[in-house]
Parts: structure tokens; C-alpha cells; sequence
């Protein structure tokens, strides 16, 4: 299962109304994690690795917009506090 990152432009985060969306925040820490719907989000500030089960590992930060496959299991290592908007399709 793939992890999606794309630098998104000001256009495209206005179209889908991105900054309306929730905010989700977690400080330094380390957990499992597994995704019942797929995710889409934007790393508004921190920063994080994710693991996935293959052994494959995703630095995400500030300015990323990400999406998590439905199905997908990984270990979110956050180095720096994160500051997310989030939305489920």
C-alpha cells in the first residue's frame, strides 16, 4: 500500500477547501496506527516518520499533503509536534 505526498499548490488547497477541514495535533511520541477509511491530510506544522509494515519509512513535514490508503497499518514516529488538517473519503 502506498503512501501518497504531493506539494500541493495554493490553488489546489482552496479547491478542496483543506483549511476547513479538522485539525488534528499529537506532540513528540511513537505509536501503531492503522487506517479503516483512506485519509487525506496537510501537515501544517512538525514532523513525523511513518513506517509501513514493508519495512518502507516516510518523513513527512510542514507543507505535505498526504494520503493514507484505507487498509493501511504503519508506526507514526512523531519527532516534532504535529499540526494536521485532516479529512476521510
Amino acid at each position: 500500500m502506498e503512501i501518497k505526498v504531493q506539494k500541493p499548490t495554493e490553488e489546489m488547497l482552496k479547491e478542496l477547501r483543506v483549511r476547513e477541514w479538522l485539525i488534528w495535533e499529537k506532540g513528540v511520541s511513537r505509536f501503531d496506527w492503522h487506517y479503516d477509511d483512506t485519509e487525506v491530510c496537510y501537515i501544517i506544522e512538525g514532523n513525523v516518520v511513518v513506517e509501513t509494515e514493508d519495512g518502507e519509512k516516510i518523513e513527512l513535514k510542514k507543507g505535505d499533503f498526504v494520503t493514507f490508503p484505507k487498509g493501511l497499518s504503519c508506526v507514526w514516529d512523531i519527532k516534532k509536534p504535529i499540526k494536521k488538517h485532516v479529512n476521510f473519503l
